[in-house]
């Protein structure tokens, strides 16, 4: 409750701030702010009130491009989106992301793929290191943010590894040199309650010195048993130029989520004589004891000063401290059909710290030569992560379980005293990238790059060593030509290179994975650039790709992959018809084994994401849309409690949502949301042996008002 009162109060203070602020410029004709940036944020905020469209990005070079002037899939996620559809967690706004499937394992562990490969590679402004397991704890909340970028295929220039999956750039929000402010109120299923504030502007007469205030909390029950949530998000940002030409920015993120009755792991999909097991949707693993809390602070610091001739330099020094707190109660074993029987528990406390410097530093510019005009960036980035946590094991592991259909939780909480494992390493990472846009001619462009990495760990995970030290640059390189005013076609080519920690039969760490990535594509913007439209053809080469390969001595093993990756996508984004705002793709990908088997059976070959918003024009007040979220059936081998071979399937299906809102005056406005409008039935993910059902037909009800 303190977190909550502070960051309400700070929103008030900041508010009443603003408001004084702009009764001064109603009064004082004299007040004088900087006219670019005034133009810049007002005609900006006022063209993306609803744009779906997406914007210039240099998450992929860190040149500032358009998505037709990018050699790669880039797609956008807008703030608009976000609103409308009522998209408050990062997996909820993946979803609706073109090419990304969002592997919810667990309802507090989440894995995300793209082009048949997990995505390790999350950024915020461009800025960012892989995740330490590879995956998410917890729920990130979308309210910092303005905009979600997506770059599919492989990235080494800016992730510093080329994994061929994508990258995913959270771009935050930023102080507004005009006051603004909103305030959101959402009720719906299963007792949902959350409030979201925003509040921006200048805090000094002359503009020099501008805040953003961020906070949210919510705090919800569930369709599953047992189970709720609560999360706590603040996010400010001050920026104050220093000068005419250097502006230093001092930002923090703190969010805090805490979650009852979590699942570690999830329900049983086979009974032992391998037919599918069919629980009720509510059914949860979870015991009445359990949680599990994850806090995380993200501070940064920026500065950027303009070295004049159209050329900046640039600073970010970023602290990242992430904390886990779990009592958790997995459960294990394949039941028997017939009466259920066949489970066993598996309780423990876990704890974990990770602290995380991430600084990045680099220039770019405009330069000439041959009578042309280039661009340049080139820079420097490093890292350092260190994790400890430890894991204590409960007394009365295996003991046997009642069926589900007649478990309620209610295992005794046991003494966390049985064992003690855990890890304790330090990831380090250093790189020195450059990259330009060359205009050969005036419909060609080249664009190329490398980036020269130094990754160096030490320490244990679990028993298994993690020390490495690898080394290598990965190049890319990518050719735009403009065949009209309207099309462009592109060709880029990557190469791969990702250090691996998995262990193989003889303990050795194996060696980093190789290859390289080709994307060939054309792009358009139509209607004077107010749509953009993409097609895509991939194909990647991966060598030495862990795989598990059983068990030694009680320890998992690992062997070596090779995997072929190829498909085509499809994607438009922007305002199709006056009022029409569109975002949608289609993506089939296939993922092929060294004897051209597929592989990756868990994720889906076809992915079709579309959302759209119509504001009428007889009554331009009422926005109304839809979306549409459908895959193909996906599978997973397994191995039944006899030997033999078993399957577990889940057939096709479609998520269809609605959303409407209303407009009563310039500053209050009413919505309302519709999930799985079909009450569709379906596993959130095949990605472990392990699954659970997603929600049933579920809606809400918002509030807002905005100054």
């Amino acid at each position: 409750m303190t977190f909550r009162k502070t960051a309400l109060a700070l929103a008030c203070a900041l508010h009443a701030g603003l408001l004084s602020t702009v009764h001064a410029a109603e009064t004082d004709e004299a007040l004088q702010l900087d006219a670019s940036t005034i133009v810049g944020q007002a005609d900006g905020a006022a063209a993306e009130r609803d744009s779906y469209q997406a914007k210039p990005s240099s998450a992929a070079t860190r040149l500032e491009l358009s998505p037709r002037e990018t050699p790669q899939s880039v797609s956008t996620i807008t703030r608009a989106q976000l609103d409308d559809f009522r998209l408050t967690s990062v997996n909820e706004a993946l979803k609706y992301s073109p090419g990304i499937a969002v592997q919810e394992v667990e309802t507090d562990r989440t894995y995300f793929t793209a082009r048949g490969f997990d995505i390790t590679n999350f950024q915020y402004d461009g800025i960012g290191a892989p995740f330490v397991y590879g995956n998410l704890d917890g729920s990130i909340d979308t309210a910092p943010f303005e905009r979600i970028e997506v770059v599919r295929g492989a990235n080494g220039l800016m992730s510093g590894t080329g994994n061929p999956s994508a990258t995913i750039n959270f771009v935050r929000k930023r102080p507004t040199a005009t006051p603004q402010a909103r305030i959101d109120l959402t009720a719906g299923s299963w007792d949902q309650r959350r409030i979201d504030t925003d509040v921006s502007g200048p805090l000094t007469d002359s503009g020099n010195v501008r805040g953003r205030l961020v906070y949210a909390h919510e705090d919800k029950n569930s369709y599953l048993d047992r189970y709720s949530r609560e999360k706590n998000v603040f996010h400010g940002v001050l920026e104050a130029d220093l000068s005419e030409r250097t502006t230093l920015s001092l930002g923090h993120t703190l969010q805090k989520t805490a979650a009852d009755s979590p699942m570690w792991g999830a329900l049983p999909l086979y009974f032992s004589d391998g037919s599918a097991s069919d629980f009720s949707r509510s059914t949860s693993t979870s015991a009445d004891w359990a949680f599990w809390d994850n806090e995380e602070q993200r501070t940064f610091v920026e500065l950027e000063h303009d070295l004049g001739n159209g050329w900046q330099a640039k600073g970010v020094l970023t602290r990242v401290e992430k904390d886990g707190d779990g009592r958790l109660f997995y459960v294990y074993g394949t039941p028997d059909a017939a009466t259920g029987l066949g489970l066993f528990s598996y309780p423990s406390e876990y704890e974990d710290d990770n602290r995380q410097w991430l600084a990045d530093l680099y220039v770019s510019g405009p330069f000439a030569l041959l009578g042309r005009e280039h661009e340049l960036v080139a820079g420097v980035s490093g890292s350092k992560s260190e994790l400890d946590d430890i894991s204590h094991y409960g007394q009365g592991i295996g003991t046997a379980l009642p069926p589900l259909q007649d478990w309620r939780g209610d295992y005794p909480l046991p003494a966390f005293d049985f064992f003690v494992d855990g890890s304790s390493f330090e990831d380090k990472q250093k790189s020195v990238y450059a990259a330009t846009r060359l205009s050969l001619a005036d419909p060609l462009t080249l664009i190329a790059g490398a980036r020269a990495t130094w990754v160096d760990s030490e320490g244990e995970s679990y028993g298994r060593a993690r020390s490495r030290e690898d080394d290598a640059v990965t190049p890319y390189a990518g050719l735009v030509y403009d065949l009209n005013e309207q099309y462009s076609l592109y060709a880029s080519y990557t190469e791969i290179f990702d250090p691996q920690t998995r262990l193989d039969a003889s303990g050795d760490r194996l060696d980093p994975v190789e290859g390289r990535s080709f994307e060939l594509g054309v792009k358009g913007e139509l209607f004077d650039g107010r749509l953009n439209v993409a097609a895509a053809t991939f194909k990647t080469y991966q060598d030495n790709m862990a795989e598990s390969a059983g068990f030694v001595g009680g320890r998992q093993i690992y062997a070596g992959v090779d995997y072929l990756s190829e498909g085509y996508e499809l994607e438009l984004s922007g305002e199709l018809l006056p009022g029409l705002q569109v975002s949608a793709g289609y993506t089939f990908v296939d993922v092929q084994d060294a004897e051209h088997r597929h592989a990756k059976t868990y994720a889906p070959k076809h992915l079709l994401r579309a959302a759209t918003t119509y504001r009428l024009a007889q009554l331009p007040q009422l926005k109304v849309g839809a979306s549409l979220s459908w895959q193909d059936a996906i599978h997973r081998d397994v191995t039944l409690p006899d030997g033999s071979a078993g399957k577990i399937e889940q057939d096709a299906y479609a998520l269809v949502g609605l959303m409407a809102s209303y407009d009563i005056d310039p500053n209050w406005s009413v919505s309302a949301n519709l999930d799985n409008l079909t009450d569709e039935k379906y596993i959130t993910s095949l990605y472990w042996e392990q699954g659970y059902y997603g929600a049933p037909r579920n809606a809400s009800m918002t509030v807002s008002w905005k100054y």
